[in-house]
């Protein structure tokens, strides 16, 4: 039964401001859930899922990265990524070991196998860069943007106006 004060309430939403369609949040989860699906069929020929995949471009950035450098990078916590980190050493691409400055730290090293997926990653993003139809510079752009929301997000930066 719904109270006529929740009616009166909601009177004054403006028509479609709260359709899917129309929300920020449901484009960039179903942009990335699109993307997910084009990354696997380029990725299963390897083994990898995509969360495995982002992990090994972090380290051909930078290899020796600690677990804890890994997560915060990734945005990921210890309980997802030891796992995840588990299964790309099972399969052969990166080498897990205690630190020897630190035993409380575990450094993640690519093996050469995780370095010449490295090669095999070019094809991978020309592929991708392809699916999306978009130039080069609309993607940077897009890329760019995306990340400057994330900054905007995790920092609490708040607009005052109603965008």
């Amino acid at each position: 039964m719904t109270d006529k004060r929740d009616e009166a309430e909601t009177d004054d939403i403006p028509a479609g401001m709260l359709a899917l369609d129309q929300q920020l949040c449901f484009a960039v989860y179903s942009a990335a859930h699109a993307l997910n699906r084009t990354y696997k069929p380029l990725l299963d020929p390897y083994g990898l899922t995509y969360p495995q995949y982002i992990v090994l471009m972090t380290l051909w950035e930078e290899d020796g990265r600690t677990v804890k450098g890994l997560g915060t990078t990734l945005g990921l916590d210890s309980g997802t990524l030891s796992p995840l980190l588990k299964r790309l050493e099972a399969a052969g691409y990166i080498h897990r070991a205690r630190d020897r400055s630190d035993e409380r730290q575990v450094l993640v090293t690519l093996t050469d196998k995780g370095h010449a997926m490295r090669r095999e990653a070019v094809g991978i993003r020309l592929q991708i860069g392809k699916a999306t139809g978009c130039s080069i510079e609309t993607l940077q752009a897009l890329t760019a943007d995306l990340q400057a929301l994330t900054g905007r997000l995790d920092s609490g930066t708040t607009r005052d106006d109603d965008t």
